[in-house]
């Protein structure tokens, strides 16, 4: 008839495998919450990395639209221009320090393989923080991305028996250019003749 006593043993035997578990439950949950904040600076350096590429490529490719516009009565010189071997073309790493110093991390190094790339290596300024894996919490994120710089626009130099006063058609990829030599007022913008973008 007596099943108290029964119960109180039962009750004392389960508390210390709820402690257990609920340990197992909170060390979970910080392991969790070093994952994220781990994934979350990963995230930053990945962001900073693209925007610093990305801000170098169109420096670039804005240099190389002026050239363009410069040189735009001469299209012996087109050629080069869109494949980016033209003499005085600046370094644009610049502006990869500035866009990843405006998302708080800092240019490792800045590579310029071909002149229409550009590969960016960026680590956080702040590191990972405080978690329940050790040596985290000075560890920072590294990632890098590649910007390029592609072309858009294709033409046909004119024959022999064409005046020097005529200009090709410039195609590019939403439009076919018809150019006045006697009215430049409206040209090709730099994202009519080049795209930037990340590479796959």
């Amino acid at each position: 008839m007596w099943s108290w006593p029964h119960r109180s043993h039962d009750a004392g035997q389960a508390f210390p495998i709820y402690i257990t578990v609920v340990a197992g439950l909170l060390f979970l949950a910080f392991a969790y919450l070093a994952v994220g904040q781990a994934a979350a600076n990963r995230n930053g350096a990945q962001t900073a990395a693209d925007a610093a590429a990305l801000a170098a490529a169109l420096d670039t490719r804005d240099q190389l639209a002026d050239k363009w516009v410069e040189d735009v009565l001469d299209p012996t010189q087109w050629q080069d221009i869109f494949d980016g071997e033209i003499p005085g073309l600046v370094d644009s790493c610049g502006r990869a320090d500035a866009l990843a110093t405006q998302n708080d991390a800092a240019v490792n190094g800045c590579g310029w393989p071909t002149p229409l790339e550009y590969t960016v290596e960026v680590e956080t300024n702040k590191p990972v923080g405080d978690s329940i894996v050790p040596g985290t919490e000075n560890m920072k994120s590294v990632e890098s991305a590649t910007a390029v710089i592609e072309p858009l626009c294709t033409f046909e130099l004119p024959g022999d028996d064409v005046g020097d006063d005529v200009l090709p058609q410039l195609n590019c990829r939403d439009r076919d250019w018809d150019l006045d030599p006697d009215d430049l007022t409206v040209l090709p913008e730099p994202e009519d003749l080049f795209d930037v973008h990340l590479a796959d």
